[in-house]
């Protein structure tokens, strides 16, 4: 049960920080740094990475069981 609720907590937070990057990334001083250096914001890669290692974590809870011995 508990890896249950990790699980969903980790995708959660994953899907929030994947939003909150993409809102960033779309942000007028974002735009305007990529315009001049052709690259998104650190935070906002940061905050990508975050959110896809959260997501695939907390699909690996849901999926596959943890045996017990």
């Amino acid at each position: 049960m508990q890896k249950l609720v990790v699980g969903i907590i980790c995708i959660v937070v994953g899907a929030m920080l994947l939003v909150w990057s993409h809102d960033l990334a779309n942000s007028f001083g974002s735009q305007v740094q990529q315009v001049f250096t052709g690259a998104p914001t650190d935070r906002a890669v940061y905050l990508r990475i975050g959110g896809v290692v959260l997501l695939i974590l907390g699909v690996a809870q849901l999926v596959w069981p943890m045996r017990r011995k």
